[in-house]
């Protein structure tokens, strides 16, 4: 059975000015026809199929995902090729994407300081440990309980892997301690979490599906875009009858007065990070 790659699998990325980029894609062809017959010359069943300009350099698309010798011919032939320049031509890098992980067996109660985890604690840890050696992460890790009544969290992680996985299959299933515990690397799906609409801006539904006919706004709850909250409330509006006189706040400048959290009522506005609901998106409870 034919077995097709994904095009975004099948690529090679290399980074050079604008200028350079149309100057390599006019003989596009005759590249092609070498960049073959130096992987052939390594004995490498990668074959090119075609080049194409981009914003910020070229891409190769190949029939295989590349291994570090095809990168380095393929690297060798397009330096050789703009001699003059090619100190402005990058290593060619395969296409990054991310992969989803969580660690479980960490406990919820940090052993060290008798209180919740911290996620400082966890970028430490994932700093330190040795399994985590040039690996990147896309974003912050999230902190969850297993349940209500359990004393164990998961730590969701994402991170930047290339076409073959490599980093992934270097720590997944992997163990390693912490404190007296063992955790272990697992493979996840995706984890959203609890989603934030963007129209009344509550928690639990998305905006395609909300029920408010008209956009809320995020600073004040009031019935208008947010872009619009200077023109609607009151506290951006010049008073010169009260007590202390209040001036009107200039066009672009931020709003000076407090914003009150129309879910936590904390003192931000409805999609801070500061947000109680925030900080528990990824909850299970």
């Amino acid at each position: 059975m034919l077995s097709l790659l994904p095009s975004f699998l099948t690529q090679v990325i290399i980074l050079m000015n604008n200028k350079l980029a149309k100057k390599f894609i006019k003989n596009s062809s005759i590249h092609i026809v070498n960049i073959n017959h130096a992987l052939k010359n390594i004995w490498s069943n990668t074959i090119s199929d075609f080049i194409q300009a981009e914003d910020k350099g070229i891409t190769i698309t190949i029939n295989n995902i590349s291994s570090i010798s095809d990168l380095q011919e393929i690297e060798k032939y397009v330096k050789s090729s703009l001699t003059s320049d090619s100190e402005h031509v990058s290593t060619p890098r395969l296409p990054q994407s991310k992969s989803y992980l969580k660690i479980v067996g960490i406990p919820f109660i940090s052993e060290r300081m008798n209180t919740c985890i911290f996620l400082n604690e966890i970028k430490n840890i994932l700093k330190t440990n040795h399994l985590f050696n040039n690996i990147i992460l896309t974003s912050k890790p999230y902190i969850i309980k297993v349940s209500l009544k359990s004393d164990m969290s998961i730590i969701w992680i994402d991170i930047w892997d290339i076409q073959s996985r490599s980093n992934t299959k270097k720590i997944i299933n992997r163990y390693f301690n912490i404190g007296s515990f063992i955790a272990t690397v697992c493979r996840a799906n995706m984890n959203p979490g609890m989603p934030q609409c963007k129209n009344c801006w509550k928690w639990g539904h998305m905006a395609e599906v909300c029920h408010i006919q008209r956009s809320k706004c995020v600073k004040c709850n009031g019935p208008h875009l947010t872009k619009y909250y200077c023109h609607f409330t009151w506290c951006c509006k010049a008073n010169d009858k009260i007590n202390l006189p209040r001036l009107e706040t200039k066009k672009g400048e931020p709003c000076p007065y407090m914003f009150k959290c129309l879910n936590c009522k904390g003192d931000h506005q409805a999609n801070s990070n500061d947000c109680l609901f925030w900080k528990h998106c990824f909850n299970k409870e």
